[in-house]
């Protein structure tokens, strides 16, 4: 599939890379003929690519993000394609300084202030929060099958009660906003002190701004307080920042239970690593 998604958009490759780091699309970082660095994206499924595709028209001149170069919509073996620019740095990590958590809650909270366009249907990117409770219950007992499969039925037993028990303390949701899914460090690109942009958008909703704290906060903004603090100033300078200390235990708890249900369905081999981080998380959490 990769030589034939290099023929069809005629690059004269000359080194490619892939990137390590992209865990349900596969993502190719080419060196071209003219010495320009791109990235070949092959999205996890059709839907996926069409909420990518509609997502770089939503964001276009609004957030920092990658420039979409050229794409193309695939056929009965391939879910589609995309070439995109190079976002200039790394992923982010914990070493960051507090100048770039103050970024990162502004590149958030810019997205956040998005709002589902009133004239334009969408086909890929669903608009989630007219039922964002439903929403979030369909997905925690989706994945709970995969969960029932790969734990012992006593820790199974005692996270359906304790998600039961939680999301009744949970508040009316924030927004309507656009919001990542996915806004993780690995996603996140940081030159310098400077925050370049961000990148996948393969599972953007349009839904409450609550989701989009737990995986940055799982594995950024948890490991100094003065990170955590600098980032909820930034977010704060463009958008009114929710009440994180109420809502991040129930995400957090959620991610944890549902990541092991993905780590299940993606292959247990294959993500075994994540698969056992977050059953010493959901652990901790019971």
């Amino acid at each position: 599939m990769l030589s034939r998604v290099i023929d069809h958009f005629r690059l004269q490759v000359i080194s490619m890379n892939e990137v390590e780091d992209s865990h349900s699309s596969t993502v190719y970082r080419f060196t071209l003929l003219n010495g320009e660095d791109v990235f070949l994206k092959i999205p996890y499924s059709r839907l996926k690519y069409q909420r990518e595709f509609e997502a770089y028209e939503i964001l276009k001149g609004r957030v920092a993000i990658p420039e979409l170069l050229d794409c193309w919509s695939g056929d009965e073996e391939c879910p589609g394609a995309f070439i995109l620019s190079e976002l200039k740095g790394k992923p982010l990590t914990t070493d960051a300084s507090p100048t770039v958590a103050f970024q990162v809650g502004v590149l958030q909270a810019t997205m956040h202030n998005i709002q589902p366009p009133e004239n334009q249907v969408l086909a890929g990117i669903q608009n989630e929060f007219p039922n964002w409770s439903k929403f979030i219950e369909k997905q925690f007992y989706s994945f709970a099958e995969d969960v029932k499969e790969v734990v012992e039925d006593n820790l199974y037993n005692q996270a359906i009660e304790k998600y039961e028990a939680m999301k009744e303390q949970i508040p009316s949701p924030d927004s309507p906003s656009f919001v990542h899914m996915d806004f993780r460090p690995g996603n996140i690109i940081v030159e310098g002190d400077k925050v370049s942009g961000m990148i996948d958008f393969e599972s953007v909703r349009f839904g409450s701004t609550e989701i989009d704290f737990t995986k940055l906060y799982r594995d950024f903004l948890s490991f100094n307080p003065a990170l955590y603090q600098a980032f909820k100033e930034g977010y704060k300078s463009i958008r009114p920042l929710i009440d994180l200390e109420v809502v991040l235990p129930f995400y957090l708890f959620t991610d944890a239970f549902n990541s092991i249900g993905w780590s299940k369905r993606r292959g247990i081999e294959k993500n075994a690593v994540f698969l056992e981080e977050n059953l010493m998380r959901l652990r901790k959490f019971l």
